[in-house]
């Protein structure tokens, strides 16, 4: 992998430890609740708020797989193009069934990243 797509990915990460932040950690918080789009209140329903840290453990993990796919991997190129192309397909589908924006905002890192390294 090249620096610049290493430098990507990395970010890409980053974006997803920061969501994980934001669902697990500041459920509730005006930060997440901006992000969202949805209400304090409706943040602090048991239901929402459980989902919202169990989603978030998952982003983290994609976090972690990305960094491990492009630091450890005796086959980085393989790990961080599969993970890269989920991270597009659900942003894609986020933007198909909530939001428009998901796709620029959660998949447009992962978009530029793909394409540096697969060119």
């Amino acid at each position: 992998m090249s620096l610049l797509t290493t430098i990507l990915v990395t970010l890409v990460a980053f974006e997803f430890f920061y969501i994980m932040y934001l669902e697990t950690f500041a459920t509730d918080s005006e930060s997440t609740s901006r992000v969202f789009k949805m209400t304090r209140e409706d943040l602090r329903n048991k239901n929402i708020n459980v989902l919202f840290k169990n989603q978030g453990v998952y982003n983290g993990l994609l976090g972690v797989a990305l960094l491990y796919g492009a630091f450890l991997s005796k086959n980085p190129v393989e790990i961080v193009t599969m993970l890269l192309i989920y991270i597009v397909f659900v942003a894609t589908y986020g933007a198909i069934t909530s939001d428009k924006m998901i796709l620029l905002k959660q998949g447009g890192l992962a978009i530029v990243a793909l394409i540096t390294l697969l060119i």
